[in-house]
């Protein structure tokens, strides 16, 4: 796998985290509304190798007048979400340096 190839790998983490965590602001917003089901992310892989988030109702059931949010689950999930992306930040940025590095050699 070249430096591309893994920088694209962590992009689309970042993009997935990103996903993740307005999923999570949403139920937040929402977790007052009546009837409100909270979202929940998938992952999946793809074909290059990188990661793929969608969003979807949880399907579980709402209390009458409430929504189904759990509002500590949902800080937890945004805090996974940022650890993630940061790994994934990080991942992107050394293949960046890499990158600059080799290009330097290059040049030289």
């Amino acid at each position: 796998m070249g430096i591309s190839a893994i920088m694209g790998v962590a992009a689309s983490g970042m993009q997935a985290q990103t996903t993740r965590l307005s999923a999570a602001a949403s139920n937040v917003a929402n977790a007052l509304t009546p009837a409100y089901d909270r979202r929940v992310t998938s992952f999946s892989t793809t074909e290059s190798g990188g990661v793929f988030a969608s969003v979807r109702p949880s399907g579980e059931a709402t209390p009458d007048g409430g929504s189904n949010v759990d509002l500590a689950s949902e800080i937890m999930d945004a805090t996974s979400a940022e650890v993630g992306f940061k790994a994934n930040a990080a991942v992107w940025e050394t293949g960046a340096e890499i990158w600059d590095v080799l290009m330097s050699i290059k040049r030289d």
